[in-house]
């Protein structure tokens, strides 16, 4: 793999495309920095060596041009404050500001451009944009394993004006050893826990994840999708109707192959979605009608628990609950407690990006897994084996 490591910095202007897309409050104020403190090490790394550094990044989804809710200046102070380094800022991301600011920019220095969405190219993967971007530096690295599974210009698209010169950072050379290891060098058994809302968002993954693990584990709002399609009464929950017939392919997939799917057998009912709502617990296959199923229940949380504790790898990607409600967090918490205590006996444990990651992070648990990957989608794609654009371009 083509790394930070097998490179001398000394000297070099290197442009680092990495993931700043972080939540904000109303107030501008970053609710969540690990994505930023993922990408210290790799930055950290250049500087030591005599190089400067100039970032790019994303943040949220501008519509029409620069907004200034979506501006990378509003970073600026807290990974001023992780680096320890007065990191400057140039106001657009290609254009006189930003070449003059990268042209001045001296040995040691850290430089954030502007956000690469305020223009419409990047996310069509111009190439004009992408040489722009490129004429600001002379070594490139990607470091956004978020962002991998994009033909961006800034991830992708970029790489063909550095040949010689281009290379991953420490996240993303880090997700792609901890995700092969799961998927390749992985003892047994190995469990997944898939949770999440939609069964459609799944469908593919959980196909390829049919082939690999031992025991899948559902929940979430997607199994009441599995619970209708088997017969079961649902009441109000949330459902895919058109996807009841994949539900049951993948079921019957699943038995062929002689691995175990495991559904909830009850869930935590709500007779509306509030957290103030009153709370029940019902049946997985008899949840009356008005009510809705919002965690999984007692029973299921000791079966998924006992699974968890035996297992020597586990990739959880998905929630089981309305984790964001107090009164429906008590399942995903549970599912995370069971990780990290399977992980402490020597399991090693993948937490799949996205909702998971947020849970864990919210739960202060994030230390005691094995690896918290940053990526959501690129994660799931990587795991049903598409090419990753941004992968790509480095190692082609």
């Amino acid at each position: 793999m083509i790394t930070i490591d097998n490179y001398n910095f000394s000297g070099h202007k290197v442009l680092i495309r990495v993931d700043f897309n972080v939540p904000l409050n109303a107030n501008l104020h970053i609710t969540d920095d690990t994505r930023i403190r993922a990408a210290i090490p790799t930055i950290k790394k250049i500087l030591s060596e005599g190089g400067s550094v100039i970032l790019m990044s994303h943040l949220g989804r501008p519509k029409n041009g620069p907004e200034d809710k979506f501006s990378l200046k509003h970073i600026v102070p807290h990974l001023s404050k992780l680096l320890k380094v007065n990191v400057l800022f140039a106001d657009d991301c290609i254009g006189e500001s930003a070449k003059n600011a990268a042209a001045d920019l001296q040995v040691g220095e850290v430089l954030l451009l502007e956000n690469v969405r305020f223009y419409k190219e990047e996310t069509k993967g111009d190439e004009a944009f992408a040489k722009q971007l490129a004429a600001l530096g002379d070594v490139y690295v990607n470091d956004a394993f978020g962002t991998a599974h994009r033909a961006h210009a800034s991830t992708t698209i970029i790489a063909k004006s550095f040949p010689n010169d281009k290379m991953f950072g420490y996240v993303m050379a880090n997700e792609l050893t901890n995700i092969n290891k799961i998927l390749n060098d992985t003892e047994r058994p190995f469990t997944a826990i898939m949770g999440g809302a939609k069964v459609s968002d799944k469908i593919l993954l959980i196909d390829k994840l049919i082939d690999k693990v031992d025991y899948l584990l559902i929940g979430g709002g997607m199994s009441y999708t599995f619970a209708k399609a088997m017969g079961g009464k649902i009441g109000n929950s949330i459902i895919e109707d058109d996807k009841m017939e994949e539900a049951l392919r993948l079921l019957a997939k699943a038995k062929a192959k002689g691995m175990q799917i495991i559904l909830p057998k009850d869930s935590i009912i709500a007779d509306a979605f509030s957290n103030d709502a009153k709370v029940s617990s019902a049946p997985n296959d008899a949840i009356p009608d008005g009510w809705m199923g919002l965690d999984i229940g007692t029973e299921t949380i000791k079966e998924f628990t006992d699974i968890i504790l035996k297992s020597k790898a586990i990739l959880w990607n998905g929630p089981v609950g309305v984790f964001e409600m107090e009164h429906f967090s008590h399942g995903t918490k549970a599912i995370a407690n069971a990780i990290v205590e399977a992980t402490a006996k020597g399991s090693y444990s993948l937490i799949g990006g996205g909702d998971s990651a947020a849970a864990i992070n919210q739960f202060k648990l994030a230390d005691k897994v094995s690896y918290v990957s940053t990526g959501g989608g690129a994660l799931l794609e990587y795991i049903e084996g598409k090419v990753l654009p941004g992968v790509a371009a480095i190692l082609n």
